[in-house]
C-alpha cells in the first residue's frame, strides 16, 4: 500500500492517500495571532474504511511539519491536533 501526503492549498487542507484513494484530511485557515501567523487546525477526518491505521496521526504531523516549515505558530481547534501536540511534545512550542 502506497501513502502519499498533500498540501491542498486551494482547499485549504492536509490531504493523506493510500493508494491513491482520498483517506483523510486536516483542514485549516489561516489568521493572525499576536503578531504572528498562524495555521489554525479545524478539523481532522479520517474515512471510516480507514480507521486505525494511523492515517490521521500522518496526515497532522505533515501538517504541523509544514506548518513549521512556512513560519507558521499552530491554533489547535480541533481536538486531536490538540491531543497529537500534548503527545508530540516537538510540536509544542508551536502553539500560538
Amino acid at each position: 500500500m502506497t501513502t502519499r501526503l498533500e498540501h491542498n492549498v486551494e482547499a485549504t487542507r492536509y490531504e493523506i492517500y493510500l493508494d491513491d484513494t482520498l483517506a483523510g484530511y486536516a483542514d485549516y485557515s489561516d489568521r493572525v495571532v499576536g503578531d504572528r501567523k498562524a495555521r489554525d487546525f479545524q478539523h481532522t477526518l479520517t474515512f471510516p474504511e480507514f480507521r486505525g491505521r494511523g492515517v490521521a496521526g500522518l496526515v497532522v504531523e505533515f501538517g504541523l511539519r509544514d506548518a513549521r516549515e512556512a513560519g507558521f505558530s499552530v491554533v489547535p481547534t480541533c481536538w486531536y491536533v490538540e491531543k497529537f501536540i500534548e503527545q508530540h511534545s516537538e510540536y509544542a512550542e508551536l502553539v500560538a
